[in-house]
């Protein structure tokens, strides 16, 4: 009796896990048993109508990776040179590394034959590139757009990429997620109080202007925060301005959120300094509000080669929960 039922029990479990493969419709798949079908999506270029199941997919914008990874979408290649340690395709040496921005390795492209690449980011330079290279593929771009709001961009990105691979569900999740952290933030935040962007880099501390770069400085216009300091013609650049600790000092900042910027790229250089210690330690520093009050909130380590909206959502309820605190 007790081996018929763990005989009965293995065989459901195996068909129960070829249910499960057989589900995921827009991910590669090398079954000829999938349905071929067709999805017409938009991106920053227009139009695309992707033929699934798609067999062949490279990635080569960090925004998307942890999604990817979280979606079990099996990558053939990718900029792998740019993936933070925490993410599973780091590891994976099935994946094609088409090197990082500054050494890119475009031509190994064409060995995979790509349905789609989902290009951007620091790959965003390339979108020719991969077009004569791997003309039968879409290559989608789904940068944020200028002048366009980052949670509303985010959140495109995301649902693009929940109709190309056939997890919409999953995409109105992380996108419910995302929702729910920033009114967590806006609900709790009092406007009275004065917030500054800081970006650690080198170790030294600079300025993350309001409204400008890629990570913090757009914070401050879906979240409707109160800058502690505004300065003209503040730098785009990912290492923020270089302005004196005094300068900042003297804005006397309520809260500071800061991203630390070598945590993900330099944390196992032997001269590299964590942003709570170059902060925390700083004698100029010492007696402003924020960090007398220990109001300092830091992005998640792999921020600077993340980015996704999971990181934001990270961040964003770290932020909540410091501000729900006091």
């Amino acid at each position: 009796m007790l081996k018929t039922r763990l005989m009965t029990f293995a065989a459901t479990a195996a068909v129960l896990a070829l249910t499960a493969c057989g589900s995921q419709s827009a991910a590669p798949a090398d079954s000829e048993s999938a349905e071929a079908a067709t999805v017409t999506i938009e991106d920053n270029n227009g139009s695309h109508t992707i033929n699934t199941p798609l067999k062949s997919v490279v990635a080569t914008d960090n925004r998307t990776f942890e999604t990817l990874a979280a979606w079990d979408i099996k990558l053939s290649a990718a900029a792998v040179a740019l993936m933070p340690k925490t993410s599973p395709y780091k590891s994976d040496s099935s994946i094609i590394d088409l090197g990082s921005h500054n050494e890119p390795d475009l031509e190994a492209v064409v060995a995979v034959d790509p349905d789609i690449i989902v290009n951007g980011q620091r790959f965003t330079q390339y979108q020719d590139d991969f077009r004569k290279l791997a003309p039968n593929a879409t290559v989608l771009a789904l940068d944020p757009r200028d002048g366009e709001p980052l949670d509303a961009e985010l959140k495109r990105q995301i649902t693009v990429l929940g109709e190309v691979f056939g997890k919409q569900a999953e995409a109105t999740k992380l996108n419910a997620d995302f929702d729910a952290a920033v009114a967590r933030v806006k609900a709790a935040y009092n406007k009275d109080d004065t917030v500054m962007g800081l970006i650690a880099s080198g170790g030294k501390i600079n300025y993350s202007a309001p409204s400008t770069g890629r990570t913090l400085g757009p914070l401050f216009d879906f979240l409707d925060l109160t800058p502690a300091l505004e300065v003209d013609k503040a730098s785009t650049d990912h290492k923020g301005d270089d302005i004196s600790v005094e300068a900042i000092a003297k804005s006397n900042p309520t809260w500071m959120l800061v991203m630390d910027r070598d945590a993900a790229v330099s944390a196992d250089d032997a001269e590299y300094k964590p942003a709570n210690e170059v902060l925390e330690t700083s004698a100029a520093l010492k007696n402003v509000t924020a960090t007398k009050s220990g109001n300092i909130v830091y992005m998640p380590a792999d921020t600077y080669t993340n980015e996704g909206i999971q990181t934001y959502t990270e961040f964003l309820n770290s932020f909540a929960d410091a501000l729900e605190g006091k």
